[in-house]
């Protein structure tokens, strides 16, 4: 099974771009970030057309969330992150899909910092760091997958000195990654890709793309019921460089039916 996760950046507006890679990939399921689109202006049909089951927890003009489905229903079992008090901000869906539990996720870019938006993520990772938990100790198979807006290492974005004042890269948000993943949850990407240069994310400014200027944001997190299931993870890069399309590159995982020795590539 082949899941992916996708900052669409706008779903609409990107509508061709999304279309023409889930038909490049043909990825089992799929999960959306930064749709950009209120709850009734969401492309169902597009989607649907395509062969997928969809979920989505849209917001005018930002954020949404959404996942998709070639493999079965949807069975959604949540939106937004327990106790949240700031319920208008769609960045959190959850769903069992296949014999999987996953939890698509839009972690708030938190610029500028210091101030009320830094705040607000911190907060918000601190919910998803208790959610979580919670989820690890049902022991069940569960993927936590999305645009996590932070750059876990040095090795993860380009010239590091350069971000150091940024919220992407803060120590508080670094460290709310590791502690994460700490609980027991599994990097699937650099667990694949240990020692390269690999980013999912190239700004539209400054020739980033061309450059290879980018930065590791999006990231696919394997509870231990998943982790020896790991067969592949990659950056489909090309996608970036396609007319009109998202500031970043779908990121996706392989996973086979149960546990297997991981093919590199």
């Amino acid at each position: 099974m082949k899941i992916a996760t996708y900052n669409v950046n706008g779903v609409n507006g990107r509508l061709p771009v999304l279309l023409r890679w889930l038909e490049e990939r043909q990825a089992d399921v799929v999960v959306l970030q930064e749709l950009k689109a209120a709850q009734e202006n969401f492309p169902e049909k597009a989607i649907r057309d395509l062969g997928y089951d969809v979920v989505w927890h849209g917001q005018k003009s930002w954020n949404g969330v959404a996942m998709l489905s070639r493999v079965g229903d949807i069975q959604e079992t949540r939106r937004g992150l327990p106790d949240d008090p700031d319920e208008t901000q769609s960045r959190y869906i959850e769903a069992a899909v296949n014999g999987v539990l996953i939890g698509g996720l839009y972690l708030p870019n938190g610029n500028p910092r210091p101030g009320p938006k830094f705040e607000y993520k911190l907060r918000w990772f601190d919910r998803l760091i208790e959610h979580a938990a919670s989820l690890l100790e049902s022991e069940l198979p569960v993927l936590l997958a999305g645009d996590f807006n932070v750059m876990p290492t040095e090795q993860d974005v380009y010239k590091p000195e350069r971000w150091h004042d940024d919220a992407l890269f803060a120590p508080e948000v670094r460290a709310r990654f590791f502690e994460l993943t700490g609980q027991g949850w599994t990097d699937a990407l650099r667990t694949i890709h240990p020692d390269e240069i690999i980013y999912t994310f190239w700004d539209y400014f400054r020739n980033a793309y061309a450059r290879n200027a980018g930065l590791r944001i999006d990231h696919l997190l394997l509870s231990p019921a998943l982790t020896d299931r790991l067969v592949d993870a990659q950056v489909d890069h090309h996608v970036r460089g396609w007319e009109k399309t998202s500031d970043h590159a779908p990121v996706w995982i392989e996973l086979s039916d149960k546990p297997s020795r991981r093919r590199r590539t």
